[in-house]
């Protein structure tokens, strides 16, 4: 008791602090609602996380129909979308805003918010042995920032100029000119507005998991007997903190030259619609684009990394091996973490950047293949000769680790400026990066959803219609984004509504028809997903043991459903390294266990 009168306790006193924790009675809007509980936090961001994945991932289906049936009117579109498809077309100013906000959403609201924003929430304290967050009221404020950011994005769906329409990375001048489009208007002002707030929200939370990995480790929880899903969420903390504010600083100068007459971006322009030469002089287009990539490549391994360290913890425990190479894993981790501010310019090869100065981001961007070759390589010796269990959250796993091989191959070719003066703008690149960055770190977020879904709810998600989701998304993945790399090598250029007149593209017809298709496929198996996901939740089968999957990790040590807090009583001590699976002819060695007199050395 922290009010001094320790020494006069009675036995009622006792009995409530042993018991107070659990029991004291929170209302709803408390407990579930403006909840400081990183359980809870965690929970909001993945369902928060999994709204906007549905609105995204329809926005994609939608432009995929104008894509595959360039020529066709779909009258039920005009129904649902009004003026955004007149005539059941969608018009070109909204076919652009639905490939920006499909863009901005699921980078950002999704795979950012969704992934680390659940899974630092959930696991760091779980894992390290702590209570809770550092700040829980951080936490708290990160979610709501978050949640209100969510809120002015999708409030630009509605309003009568309609959403930014100039891509999701905001080039100037569509960005910094509100004559440039209708999209260029209100929408993106409250675009910026909502993405300010993410960052925001990005950097509460990342200071917070900063500091809890730092400063809460339960006893004997060394640094290096952290799981790799701790160092992965905890460079990606840091990534977040060093980067998000200079995306911060681009957006403020974009408002300064938006409204307040500067030109950090503007410079020489003329607009032929009202017939005016703008004031501006001095600016450069370019300055944005560089404070623009200097977060928008960090943030790709910002996405990556959680998706890495569940993949490495969910392979080792369902192989029943220790994951290979631990330290290089490690280390690994931490060069791509320093190699990921180095490398920003290759997404400008063809922007006018000097040809040596491309050719040292050539070298650089090469160099970060080595880190993820070295992941690949480990992981390949985790699964190599072991008894693996096919758990739905292994063969997300497995599927993260192929699709992050093929994806990251073609960026060997956009890595190398000259193969990239061709392909930069074209299917390949929306090939490369849907593969690599969208579609595994998505794999990635699944396989920990899985997994540790027994942990958040007490049950247990149906492994049948997880295997149907797996497959259907893993071959219909690769159906849709496989071809488009022969689509860019032939110079299909990105963000065309309609390449039927066109005589060099006309004949991918066929094959845009076939990928439209198989998108429709797959955005309606997610829907079995979110099925899956929701219904388990209430009807899943229970978890009766306290460590399902055998692991070795603090997170099965708790209760079933941990309350506030965690661990009822002391929180368990760490004796070992989180990967001690089939060692001494024993299955698995919790964390907690001391190590024997005869115990052979990792």
């Amino acid at each position: 008791m922290s009010h001094g009168h320790a020494e006069v306790l009675t036995t009622h006193d006792v009995h409530h602090d042993e018991h107070g924790v659990h029991h004291h009675h929170q209302s709803f809007i408390s407990k579930y609602v403006f909840s400081q509980d990183h359980k809870i936090i965690a929970k909001q961001f993945l369902i928060t996380g999994m709204i906007w994945a549905i609105i995204g991932g329809l926005m994609s289906v939608l432009f995929r129909l104008q894509l595959g049936y360039p020529d066709q009117t779909f009258p039920w579109l005009e129904d649902i979308l009004g003026n955004w498809a007149k005539g059941g077309k969608i018009t070109p100013e909204n076919y652009y805003a639905l490939v920006t906000m499909h863009g901005t959403i699921l980078v950002f609201f999704v795979l950012t918010g969704g992934l680390s924003g659940t899974f630092a929430n959930f696991l760091i304290p779980l894992q390290i042995g702590a209570r809770d967050m550092a700040s829980p009221m951080m936490n708290m404020l990160s979610y709501w920032f978050f949640f209100g950011g969510s809120i002015v994005m999708l409030s630009s769906l509605f309003i009568q100029t309609g959403p930014f329409s100039g891509g999701w990375t905001a080039y100037p001048p569509l960005s910094a000119l509100g004559d440039a489009s209708p999209g260029s208007k209100t929408g993106m002002d409250l675009w910026i507005t909502a993405m300010a707030m993410f960052v925001v929200s990005s950097l509460l939370g990342g200071l917070n998991y900063v500091s809890t990995v730092l400063n809460l480790r339960t006893k004997g929880m060394s640094m290096t007997r952290l799981p790799l899903t701790i160092w992965a969420l905890f460079f990606t903390a840091v990534l977040g903190i060093l980067s998000f504010p200079v995306l911060l600083s681009g957006f403020i100068l974009l408002l300064f030259d938006r409204h307040g007459g500067t030109s950090f971006y503007l410079s020489d322009i003329y607009i032929a619609a009202t017939n005016t030469a703008l004031p501006n002089e001095g600016g450069s287009a370019i300055l944005y684009q560089h404070l623009f990539w200097f977060l928008g490549h960090p943030e790709v391994y910002i996405i990556l990394l959680p998706a890495m360290g569940m993949a490495s913890e969910i392979l080792s425990v369902n192989s029943r091996k220790p994951i290979f190479g631990y330290m290089a894993m490690v280390g690994s981790l931490f060069a791509i973490t320093i190699l990921a501010f180095l490398v920003w310019a290759h997404h400008m090869f063809v922007t006018g950047l000097n040809p040596f100065l491309g050719s040292v981001f050539v070298l650089l961007t090469l160099l970060i293949a080595v880190p993820s070759a070295i992941k690949v390589f480990n992981w390949l010796t985790t699964i190599w000769k072991a008894n693996i269990k096919f758990t739905p959250g292994m063969v997300f796993a497995l599927g993260f680790v192929s699709l992050f091989i093929s994806g990251g191959l073609t960026g060997i070719f956009l890595g190398n400026s000259t193969l990239d003066i061709h392909l930069h703008d074209t299917y390949f690149v929306i090939a490369h990066f849907h593969i690599v960055m969208g579609v595994s770190a998505f794999f990635g977020m699944f396989a920990g959803i899985y997994h540790w879904f027994p942990k958040m709810y007490g049950r247990y998600m149906n492994s049948t219609l997880a295997y149907i989701h797996f497959w259907v998304t893993l071959v219909g993945a690769y159906l849709i984004f496989w071809p488009m790399h022969y689509e860019g090598l032939a110079g299909m250029p990105r963000r065309y509504l309609d390449y039927s007149n066109w005589a060099s593209f006309n004949q991918f017809g066929d094959l845009n028809k076939f990928i439209s298709t198989v998108a429709i496929i797959v955005f309606a198996t997610q829907l079995l997903f979110v099925f899956n996901f929701f219904y388990s939740i209430f009807k899943g089968r229970k978890v009766t043991t306290m460590n399902p999957w055998g692991a070795t990790t603090l997170e099965w040590t708790a209760p079933i459903r941990p309350g506030h807090g965690n661990w009822e009583g002391e929180i368990p001590e760490v004796h070992r390294w989180a990967y001690d699976y089939s060692k001494d002819g024993r299955d698995f060695i919790p964390q907690t266990e001391p190590i024997g007199p005869n115990e052979s050395h990792h």
